[in-house]
């Protein structure tokens, strides 16, 4: 449940999230994720993960998850936005629970609480198999005015 004092008007379209549905954004060009779904305090984002993903041992790079987890939180935060408001993310944390070799990944992430300057996002990543490999939080604050503009 997102708990939110600002909420955007239901009918309007964050210019962030268009931007997301209408083009790739070069990060995920270069790792090869997208994003799925964005909408209500929610997101999800995938990535077929194979070798070219692995550190020296031959797994799934943990910054490879912090990258798909953070666009997944990203994009779900930005769905919370009024169209003339941005974001910047104050704090990241991950938790790895599984290495991974190759495997289709799904990072789902949740606004849980949106203050009017604040807001907490969570998002469990998950492989085909639905086990957890990893559970990742985010804190992230609303810019508004020329820090908006800006962005």
């Amino acid at each position: 449940m997102v708990e939110s004092n600002n909420r955007r008007p239901a009918d309007a379209v964050h210019p962030l999230i268009e931007k997301a549905r209408t083009s790739t954004a070069p990060i995920a060009a270069l790792i090869g994720f997208h994003v799925e779904d964005i909408g209500g305090g929610r997101a999800v984002a995938s990535l077929q993960s194979g070798p070219q993903h692995a550190n020296p041992m031959g797994t799934l790079h943990g910054g490879v998850l912090c990258d798909l987890a953070d666009a997944a939180m990203g994009m779900a935060f930005v769905s919370t936005l009024a169209p003339e408001e941005s974001f910047t993310t104050m704090a990241l944390d991950i938790h790895f629970f599984r290495p991974v070799w190759q495997a289709l990944l799904r990072a789902e992430a949740r606004v849980v609480n949106r203050g009017r300057n604040v807001g907490y996002i969570e998002c469990d990543v998950v492989d085909e198999d639905g086990r957890q490999i990893a559970k990742v939080t985010s804190t992230c604050m609303v810019l508004r005015g020329e820090q908006a503009r800006a962005r």
